[in-house]
This record gives C-alpha cells, sequence and structure tokens, in this order.
C-alpha cells in the first residue's frame, strides 16, 4: 500500500503542477498521459487489492497480477482522454476498449494458470 500511495501522491502532484505550470504543447501532453496513469494506477490499486481479497476464492493473488490490473485500469482512463482530445469517445468506443481490455486480462490470468509450476 506504501507503493500505491507514492504512485498517487507523484501523480496528482504532477498532474496539478503540469495543469497549472505549462501550456499544451507535445512534451507536456505526454506528460499528462503518463502522470494520469501513474496517479490513476495508485489511486485504484487498494480497490483492487480490496476486492481481490474479498471476492478472490482459493489463494491470494500475487502482487504482479494486482498491479497489472490497476495499471489495465489506468491505460483504460489515459485512453478515454485521448479519446475525448478528438471528441472520439463516445459510450460504445468506452465500453469495447473495457471489454478489449477485460478479455486481454482474463486470457493472462488463464495463461498463468495453466503454466506448469513443479513447486507447488
Amino acid at each position: 500500500m506504501i507503493a500505491a500511495a507514492v504512485l498517487a501522491a507523484i501523480g496528482w502532484l504532477g498532474l496539478l503542477l503540469l495543469m497549472n505550470a505549462t501550456l499544451p504543447t507535445i512534451g507536456p501532453r505526454w506528460l499528462f498521459f503518463f502522470l494520469l496513469t501513474q496517479a490513476t494506477t495508485g489511486t485504484v490499486l487498494p480497490f483492487v487489492w480490496f476486492l481481490r481479497r474479498r471476492f478472490s476464492a482459493g489463494e491470494p493473488m500475487p502482487v504482479g497480477v494486482l498491479l497489472r490490473e490497476a495499471l489495465w485500469i489506468g491505460l483504460y482512463v489515459s485512453a478515454c482522454a485521448w479519446l475525448q482530445i478528438n471528441r472520439g469517445l463516445t459510450l460504445t468506443v468506452a465500453l469495447f476498449l473495457a471489454l478489449g481490455l477485460i478479455v486481454i486480462e482474463a486470457f493472462l490470468r488463464r495463461v498463468e494458470r495453466s503454466t506448469w509450476r513443479p513447486n507447488r
């Protein structure tokens, strides 16, 4: 949870400084998307941990899986912000983007589960 707090603090403070101190040229625009991804990832990481702990049956999730799922949410928010720049974000596009990320995560989880590990 310390890592989540550090990610969120750096991301939100960086966004605050970026919005107040720079013009929206190409460099600060890419920095905006990076900081937005970092801020949302750090913010939703405790919620992802809580939901996985509450509703997951069996053994607890590895930290890498929790971080990856929070990063998917951060990338989703950044992609939606990027699409909103040219007014390309609609409800249908947002739902299909979310569905695509959910399918990718489901495939990754299935591959991780099917990998043979002799230590178990």
